[in-house]
């Protein structure tokens, strides 16, 4: 292998009479490493962007959900005890899902409610503490004796409410009266905001506590479903599989996974598209490759001839052709991928790239998985090692007469 290396450099170093052929030489590297480039860095992004949404919506859901197939349930203690319990459980919680009619003096709206307990289920809430949690749900005695609700930021400037400012949340459970069908409705306060940086949260969802929630629901101690956080959100799958051993028929989960099924399979496929469409670029650079070397033996048939004539084999003029242009696929993938590392870097220190307003994050969301990185890189490799077997086959299957005599 060394002899046919050193064959090789030496066909890349030398000056050729045909300065075209290295033109396409660099241009085949300098494709290669935009391809690879933009590869790293549009899959980094795509990372990113996923990883993003992940942390948002955990920030706001819990890892698994336990529920019921016959809807509302009643709100067990020795059940919560005993998932608490359980090995990689960080917590359970009560959770009491309602919609309802937001109204304040200046508009109104439609809201979903979670009534959560602030002791267990302050992972619900991005940026609150329990302590924090159990004050603003606490009845205000200077207002009324009204208890505190929790809106999302987008949902209190549509409602035009502020902190301090009094609401009435209105419930499609009610009762008849002789003046006909009148809906449940019950005061609050809005003792804070939340923003969670993912629109639709922040724009229909408002917390309030389990009592209140399910007084305005209609609901005696009953809950929808149980919260549970876990060490580990990715083991998500195995941990629900073995809680299923307490949580038998008509209990059921569900865990965040399949919960945003819909969403990731979106982002998973656009990485994909975007992965496959931007090889297209690398797959280009290949054909300069195979070009550059099928000109190249078209210039070295007296060399081939002469190698021939001094006892090299089909099998070693071939490889002398395959590593010229692995050599070319090497460099320029090298170059594609520490210039997309380096950008990636850049990218993720300096924010320099703002977004608008309609994406969920204002700058570019950076993360940078080696191993995608190194798929990405093997990938251009085998291109380019493909885009190698037919010159190299050709230069290895000419005829050392023919090519002297007509050389």
């Amino acid at each position: 292998m060394v002899f046919e290396l050193f064959i090789a450099g030496r066909y890349l170093k030398a000056k050729r009479k045909e300065g075209f052929i290295s033109l396409i030489s660099f241009l085949s590297v300098a494709g290669v490493t935009l391809g690879v480039m933009a590869l790293v860095v549009v899959i980094a992004v795509m990372s990113g962007a996923e990883t993003d949404f992940r942390k948002r919506i955990l920030g706001l859901e819990p890892h698994i959900l336990v529920m019921n197939y016959s809807g509302k349930f009643n709100a067990d203690s020795s059940l919560l005890t005993e998932l608490n319990q359980r090995e990689h459980v960080k917590g359970a919680s009560p959770i009491l899902f309602a919609q309802a009619m937001i109204r304040s003096s200046r508009s109104f709206s439609g809201v979903m409610i979670r009534g959560i307990d602030p002791e267990t289920g302050f992972g619900l809430v991005k940026g609150f503490s329990s302590k924090q949690l159990k004050k603003r749900f606490d009845k205000d005695k200077l207002n009324e004796n009204l208890p505190g609700i929790i809106l999302g930021r987008a949902l209190a400037g549509s409602v035009g409410v502020i902190k301090g400012d009094k609401v009435i949340l209105m419930s499609p459970k009610g009762f008849i009266s002789p003046m006909g069908y009148i809906p449940s409705m019950k005061r609050f306060i809005v003792t804070d905001t939340f923003e969670s940086g993912m629109y639709e949260y922040d724009n229909t969802m408002a917390y309030i506590n389990l009592t209140e929630a399910q007084q305005l629901a209609g609901v005696n101690n009953q809950i929808d479903a149980i919260g549970i956080w876990i060490d580990d959100v990715f083991k998500a799958k195995s941990i629900k599989k073995s809680l299923k051993d307490i949580l038998k028929s008509p209990f059921y989960l569900r865990d965040w996974m399949d919960i945003n099924k819909s969403l990731f399979a979106a982002l998973k496929l656009e990485k994909t598209a975007m992965f496959i469409i931007l090889t297209l670029i690398i797959l280009v650079a290949a054909f300069n490759i195979a070009s550059a070397l099928i000109m190249m033996v078209m210039e070295k048939t007296k060399d081939i001839a002469v190698l021939k004539a001094m006892g090299a084999t089909n099998k070693t003029i071939r490889r002398i052709f395959i590593l010229e242009g692995m050599i070319i696929g090497f460099l320029g993938t090298f170059l594609g991928t520490f210039s997309g590392i380096v950008i990636c870097l850049i990218l993720k220190k300096y924010d320099f790239i703002k977004l608008p307003d309609a994406y969920p994050f204002s700058t570019l969301p950076v993360q940078l998985e080696y191993f995608d990185v190194l798929v990405i890189s093997i990938s251009a490799i085998i291109i380019c090692f493909f885009s190698t077997l037919y010159p190299a086959y050709k230069a290895s299957k000419m005829d050392p007469v023919e090519a002297i005599r007509y050389g």
